[in-house]
C-alpha cells in the first residue's frame, strides 16, 4: 500500500472508531476522520485530519470525498444505543439506515469501490444455536438491530449493482483501552457494563444494577461474548487488505468465542481495582437473551484475524488504566 493512499473513517472520533483509525495509521494509512462529534470527541482524533460533518448532509460528504480522494472507507458513525432505539426508532433509520445510504451514493457517484462497515450481532436477534455463526438467520429484535441489518442490504445492493467491495463486520461487546492509555471508552451517558462497574467500584457513579440474577447460567446473570477494542481494530485492517482480492459482499463475525456473566466481570473489576463495586439486583430488560456468545471461525480462516487480547482480565487491567489516567 502507498503511503499516500488516504482511508476515510466515519465516526473516528467515537470509540471504536478512534481506536481503528490508530490501527490504520500504525499501518501506514493516512487517515481522515468525519464526524459530526455528536458523540464523540475531538481529543480522539487527534493526529489525524478531522472533517467535521454528518453523513446526512450529502453536499458536505462528498465535498469531503472529493477532497480527499479516500481509496477506502470504514463506515462507523452512527447511532448505537438499544434501548434508545426502542424510543425513538426513527433517530435510528434516519441516521444508521439514511447516513448509510448518503455515503454508499457519495461512494459510487466518486468511484470509492471499497467499504468496511461497522455492524453488528444485534443483527442476529434472539440466537438459535450458540455460538453463533455468520449462517444464523438474522432476526433482529429491535430498531438498532434492523437498522444495521438494512444497511447490509444495502451494501449487497450496491454490491451486486455499483461493483462496491464490501465488508460488513458483526461486532459482539466491544471493551476496553488501547494498550499506551491513549484512548478508550467516554460515552454519555455511559451504558457498558465495564466502564459502569469501574465507576461504581470508584465512587464516580451510582450501585451498578443487574438486570436479572434468574437467567439458566452458571450463577444466573447474563453471559456476553467481550471483545478487545484494539482486537476489534485490528480486524478492520485485515479486512482492507481483503478486499483488495475479493469482491461482492462478505461478513464476518468478531468475537471472543468466550463468554463472561455479569458477576464475572463484577469479580474481575474487583480484582483489577482492589475496589468492590456496589450493585443492586433488578428485573429483567425485554429481549435479554441469557447467552450471546460468537463464533470467529471465518474471520479467523478468512481474514487470518484472531482476537489477541481479548481475556477478561486484559480487557478489564486496560480499562481500569484508562478510567485512572483520565475520569
Amino acid at each position: 500500500m502507498s503511503a499516500a493512499e488516504v482511508t476515510l473513517v466515519t465516526g473516528g472520533a467515537g470509540y471504536i472508531g478512534s481506536h481503528v483509525a490508530k490501527a490504520l495509521a500504525s499501518q501506514g494509512h493516512k487517515v481522515v476522520v468525519f464526524d459530526d462529534l455528536s458523540t464523540g470527541h475531538e481529543y480522539l482524533a487527534h493526529g489525524h485530519i478531522l472533517e467535521r460533518g454528518s453523513l446526512l448532509d450529502q453536499h458536505r460528504l462528498g465535498e469531503v470525498i472529493e477532497r480527499h480522494a479516500p481509496r477506502a472507507v470504514i463506515h462507523l458513525a452512527g447511532s448505537a444505543y438499544v434501548g434508545e432505539s426502542n424510543i425513538d426508532p426513527g433517530k435510528y433509520y434516519r441516521n444508521n439506515v439514511g447516513g448509510t445510504l448518503n455515503l454508499l451514493t457519495a461512494m459510487r457517484d466518486s468511484g470509492v469501490e471499497k467499504l468496511v462497515f461497522s455492524s453488528s450481532c444485534a443483527t442476529y436477534g434472539i440466537p438459535s444455536h450458540i455460538p453463533i455463526s455468520e449462517d444464523q438467520p438474522q432476526h433482529p429484535i429491535n430498531p438498532y438491530g434492523r437498522s444495521k441489518l438494512v444497511a447490509e442490504m444495502m451494501m449487497r445492493d450496491f454490491s451486486a449493482a455499483h461493483g462496491l467491495r464490501s465488508v460488513a463486520l458483526r461486532y459482539f461487546n466491544a471493551a476496553g483501552a488501547s494498550a499506551d492509555g491513549d484512548i478508550g471508552e467516554d460515552h454519555d451517558p455511559e451504558t457498558h457494563l465495564i466502564p459502569l462497574a469501574i465507576n461504581a467500584a470508584t465512587g464516580r457513579a451510582a450501585a451498578l444494577r443487574i438486570f436479572g440474577d434468574d437467567y439458566d447460567t452458571p450463577d444466573g446473570t447474563c453471559i456476553r461474548d467481550y471483545v478487545h477494542v484494539s482486537d476489534l481494530a485490528d480486524a478492520h485492517v485485515k479486512a482492507l487488505t481483503w478486499l483488495d482480492d475479493h469482491d461482492g459482499f462478505s461478513a464476518f463475525n468478531l468475537a471472543n468465542e468466550r463468554g463472561n456473566s455479569v458477576r464475572d466481570v463484577i469479580a474481575a473489576v474487583e480484582k483489577a481495582t482492589s475496589l468492590r463495586v456496589p450493585h443492586s439486583i433488578g428485573k429483567r430488560r425485554p429481549g435479554d437473551p441469557a447467552r450471546l456468545v460468537g463464533d470467529a471461525a471465518r474471520a479467523q480462516r478468512m481474514l487470518g484475524w484472531k482476537p489477541l487480547h481479548s481475556s477478561l482480565d486484559e480487557i478489564i487491567a486496560s480499562a481500569c488504566r484508562w478510567h485512572r489516567r483520565t475520569k
